[in-house]
């Protein structure tokens, strides 16, 4: 049975949550200025922009029951106080209880489910038994990168230790650090079921579960993979199990009643799917005028980092180049790219030395930047539950940030459920004629793009399939033959 608990917006919000350790690297916008600084060479780098919002408010973590070593992680990421989700769901989780629950994107989700395992794992881990404890499961390889991330900050001082499996890497590495002894291991579930056939991960001794993300489980098909897992694990009534997502559907609350024990049901601002800080735009504009629309934009807004969404792999790539040849390094991230690069190119972000990133939905979650400061959804999304996970990139943590759409003539179909989903109209803007900057790289043959073996070329770069001439024979050949004649051979 499910009960639920549903909490209204907070007031007005005062403390700051996260207080930035680290200095971010920031750049001219104008790709014109010559005035880039780079953090490696010393020159002038600025802060990351403060909250204009403060989303902590709620009680100190040291009001808690929590172990020194769990706090003192806790004060040296710059977490004082709990988020709305932090606040409902800690006192629960600490005590054994199951949830589910549901909040916005950037609410510090992650955050409330590995105090957790932290500080039960500390009372209680049976040391007498072989690890890992907890299993810790995500959709996406990028996710299960953050939350190990997180999880490596907020535990640094536990003595817990902490293993990732995911897909597109090596096995052996992953197979010597499950064998070498783990307490939490952070998984996909495609490698995990991998390992769990090879009889490398052993599920019978974990005491705490974790499905984050559950919606976008569903939505790539890891039912079956999820229901594999789940049924390898001690019984439900053995384990403590938490579900966060930013939406709960009716597929994910059917696996609540099936997996989990009597989970209490905590829903964070039911009413709003988008944080008050995002700015959101919308841009009524044809297939055509979409990149110089872009252009414009980049050389109008004051932007640190920008997430542009394309709905292919295809698509992605040739922005990012076009980008790149109008003067505004990008680079792409998309599904079809290895591993070591996806992630190559994600840091790169993170660390500001690239400061445009072309995705496909592969970044729409699991991408944890504190300063992204646009998002464009050049194409539309056809779920209308990416856009709240695309836009969710920007505004983290109470800062501020911008959202931009563009509603061609192919996407504009999804904009009527999109704006259903969200529960609000977004505010249109008009195009202006001085708001289109020229492609600059109009009748460049762009490359092959990694992957997929298709080239872009532009109408006037066509191939000919005209057919050509065939050679008249060369001397001492022979000539071509035909049907009832014998072939001869031409005299010198």
């Amino acid at each position: 049975m499910l009960h639920l608990i549903s909490w209204e917006k907070p007031g007005q919000l005062i403390k700051s949550w996260f207080r930035s350790t680290t200095s971010l690297l920031t750049r001219s916008c104008s790709p014109q200025s010559g005035e880039e600084t780079d953090s490696s060479e010393g020159n002038d780098v600025l802060q990351a922009r403060p909250p204009v919002e403060d989303i902590a408010t709620g009680r100190e973590f040291r009001s808690l029951v929590l172990r020194e070593s769990i706090l003192k992680g806790l004060q040296e990421a710059g977490f004082e106080r709990c988020t709305l989700i932090q606040e409902r769901t800690l006192p629960l989780t600490l005590q054994g209880r199951d949830v589910a629950a549901q909040a916005q994107t950037g609410t510090g989700k992650t955050a409330a489910f590995l105090i957790t395992i932290f500080e039960r794992l500390l009372q209680s881990a049976p040391k007498q038994t072989p690890g890992p404890y907890a299993l810790i499961l995500a959709p996406t390889r990028e996710l299960a990168l953050q939350i190990y991330q997180d999880a490596r900050a907020l535990g640094k001082y536990t003595g817990l230790r902490i293993s990732i499996v995911y897909g597109g890497v090596s096995y052996q590495p992953q197979l010597d650090d499950l064998a070498a002894g783990t307490d939490v291991v952070i998984a996909t579930p495609g490698r995990l079921i991998d390992y769990i056939k090879q009889k490398a991960f052993s599920p019978h001794h974990i005491r705490m579960l974790v499905i984050d993300e559950a919606d976008r489980m569903f939505d790539m098909g890891f039912l079956a993979d999820l229901r594999y897992i789940l049924r390898r694990l001690p019984p439900y009534t053995q384990r403590q199990s938490m579900l966060f997502s930013a939406t709960l559907s009716t597929r994910v609350l059917e696996l609540t009643y099936e997996h989990m024990n009597a989970p209490e049901e905590i829903i964070v601002n039911p009413d709003t799917r988008i944080v008050e800080t995002v700015e959101q735009l919308l841009y009524h504009i044809s297939e055509a005028e979409k990149l110089p629309l872009l252009l414009g934009l980049l050389k109008r807004e004051q932007w640190e980092r920008v997430l542009i969404f394309a709905n292919t792999k295809a698509k992605a790539a040739r922005l990012a180049e076009k980008l790149e040849l109008n003067g505004y390094p990008a680079k792409e991230l998309t599904g079809d790219l290895n591993q070591a690069r996806r992630t190559r190119v994600l840091n790169q972000f993170k660390e500001g030395k690239i400061q445009i990133l072309v995705a496909t939905d592969v970044a729409s979650r699991g991408i944890h930047v504190e300063d992204i400061s646009h998002v464009v959804n050049y194409d539309l999304p056809q779920d209308r539950e990416d856009y709240v996970h695309r836009i969710g990139r920007t505004a983290r943590a109470g800062k501020p940030g911008k959202a931009i759409a563009f509603a061609c003539e192919k996407y504009v179909y999804f904009l009527e459920p999109i704006e259903q989903f969200i529960g609000q109209k977004i505010p249109v803007a008009w195009v202006e004629e001085d708001s289109l900057v020229p492609d600059a790289s109009r009748g460049h043959v762009p490359r092959t793009v990694s992957g997929t073996g298709q080239q872009f070329r532009t109408p006037a770069k066509k191939r000919s399939l005209e057919k050509k001439a065939p050679r008249p024979p060369q001397r001492g050949q022979e000539k071509p033959r035909r049907r009832g004649l014998k072939p001869t051979v031409q005299k010198p």
